[in-house]
This record gives C-alpha cells, sequence and structure tokens, in this order.
C-alpha cells in the first residue's frame, strides 16, 4: 500500500524547493537563520510551512493577505505559514536577517496551543512593525548571535537559539504594529485567494491525532477576520462554486486519499476529518459521492 508524505516531508520539500535548508534536531522541531543580502529581490507567493521572522532593511512593498504597505524603513515581519505573502524589493539594497521555525521548535512540547494563538502570528493581525534606530541595533543583535550560535559546536546550542528567538519575539511585542495597509482593489480575488490557501493549509491529515479544525465557512471567515457574507460572496464570485461547497470538495478530496493510502480505520479518519461520529462521515461521504467509505477501501485492495 502506498505510504503518504508526512508533515516532516512537507517541511523538508519546500524548505529545498526555496533553496533554504531548515535544520531539523532530533525531537524538537526545524530552525535556521539566514542574511536577507542573499535573498531575491521579488519574492512570490508560495506555500510555505515555517514561521518566519524578518529583519527588513530595505525599501519595497509587502503583500500580505488582502493588504499590501509600502516599507520605507526597517521593519519587523512576523509571518504566519497559513497566509501567503510576498516582497516587491524597490532596489537590490536589501539587508537585514530573517529565520524560519517550526512551532515544535519554540515550544518544544513544554506549553500547549499554537503561534497561531499569539498576537504577533494570529490570522488577522497586523504582522509588521516599524523600528527606530535603537530597536534595529537590538534585533540585529540578536539575529547576529542566531548566525554566530548555529554554526558553534556548544552541545546546547538549540536551547540558546530558542533563548534568542524567545528574546526577539518579546522585544517586539513591546513595540505598536504598523495601520496603514491598503486594501486591493480587487478585493474579491483577495479573499477568495486567502481562504483556498487557509483551506489547503489544514491538510493533509497525516495522523489520527492531527484532526482538522476548520469546518465551516463561519471558521474560516472568523479566521480571516472578515464577515462570513463577505466569504460566501467573494468565494462564490471568483470560483463560481459556494465557500461550503469548496469545503466538501476538499474533505472528500482528503477522505479518498485516506481511504486508499492509508490502514487507518473508518472510525480514525472520520475523526481526522471532524466527524464526532464515524455514522456522520459515512452518511456525509456517500451523500457527496454515492457510495461508501468501506466501498472504497474495498476497490483498492
Amino acid at each position: 500500500m502506498e505510504s503518504r508524505e508526512t508533515i516532516k516531508g512537507f517541511y523538508e520539500r519546500n524548505a529545498q524547493n526555496e533553496g533554504l535548508q531548515c535544520i531539523k534536531t532530533p525531537g524538537v522541531g526545524h530552525f535556521n537563520v539566514f542574511s536577507r543580502e542573499n535573498c531575491s529581490s521579488i519574492t512570490p507567493y508560495s506555500r510555505r510551512d515555517y514561521y518566519k521572522i524578518s529583519l527588513i532593511i530595505g525599501k519595497g512593498k509587502l503583500h500580505y493577505a488582502d493588504k499590501w504597505m509600502y516599507v520605507d524603513k526597517p521593519a519587523l515581519l512576523f509571518s504566519n505559514p497559513v497566509i501567503p505573502y510576498s516582497w516587491e524589493a524597490e532596489a537590490d539594497d536589501q539587508k537585514g536577517f530573517f529565520c524560519l521555525f517550526t512551532d515544535h521548535f519554540l515550544y518544544d512540547g513544554n506549553r500547549l496551543g499554537t503561534l497561531q494563538e499569539s498576537p504577533l502570528f494570529r490570522i488577522g493581525g497586523t504582522p509588521i512593525f516599524f523600528i527606530d534606530e535603537e530597536q534595529q541595533k537590538t534585533v540585529s543583535d540578536i539575529f547576529i548571535k542566531m548566525m554566530t550560535e548555529i554554526q558553534s559546536d556548544y552541545l546546547h546550542k538549540y536551547d540558546m537559539l530558542r533563548a534568542y528567538l524567545h528574546l526577539l519575539i518579546h522585544e517586539a511585542m513591546k513595540m505598536h504594529p504598523a495601520e496603514n495597509f491598503e486594501p486591493y482593489q480587487n478585493a474579491s480575488q483577495r479573499v477568495a485567494s486567502l481562504f483556498m490557501e487557509l483551506l489547503e493549509r489544514q491538510f493533509p491529515i497525516d495522523s489520527p491525532e492531527r484532526f482538522l479544525k476548520l469546518k465551516s465557512p463561519v471558521d474560516y471567515a472568523e479566521n480571516l477576520s472578515i464577515h462570513v457574507n463577505s466569504l460566501n460572496r467573494s468565494v462564490k464570485e471568483i470560483t463560481g462554486k459556494t465557500t461550503s461547497q469548496q469545503i466538501t470538495s476538499r474533505i472528500i478530496q482528503e477522505a479518498n486519499a485516506l481511504l486508499k493510502h492509508t490502514d487507518w480505520n473508518v472510525s480514525e479518519i472520520a475523526y481526522g476529518l471532524g466527524f464526532e461520529e464515524p455514522a456522520y462521515f459515512t452518511n456525509y461521504f456517500k451523500k457527496q459521492t454515492g457510495i461508501t467509505p468501506n466501498a472504497v477501501r474495498t476497490s483498492v485492495v
């Protein structure tokens, strides 16, 4: 039976696709730190599986979710892997640093919750902070210490890196976020794109314990900080399908993959896809496909 790609596989593949190797530390997740001087002047929208903190020194446009902002002075950017973003540099003279990491690396299993609950990384929040000269020096010094430490042979260097990461986050929490984002003229296109990106982020379900958290149009609207009517209108206008139809289609696609390529029982698949009872899942699946989950599994044996 064919095995499915794990979350770990997604992390490693996407980091390699970006030309950035994120270092996996045994049992504590992934982390790496880089200089922005080696980056492309244009960073396109793409799927990213890491949280990212960037010190941006250089002028350009930040495209984030359904907004954009002109950055003309040093700024600290907090990127959530759920939200698509891109950077369009105005000139080649780009400086600063950035680090990539996973939720698991930062918390190391010592805390419940996720970074998406943080005010810095929360969906719908303001992710960028303009900083003064003193703040820039403080943040730069932290990044430089990270770059030095990651090259060291110190036995507990990842504990040090985690401490620097916490320090960076706490320094930012003392700042005030920027407020002058500009809305896109084609709001429906941006909202629909943002919804589809967030929908896709819920998958794959690669273990019975990793269950689907966003199940309804209201769930997605709340996470995107927009009214559900606005979400429904935008998704219908751009895709020709309702928000509920898009969600259902993706759940059925995932259900088929789990039935064909895992040995999980139907109860485990039902729970992973957000159904409290296997019977609800069976009825849901049959209504959408015309056959039962067991019939799909039998057909590939």
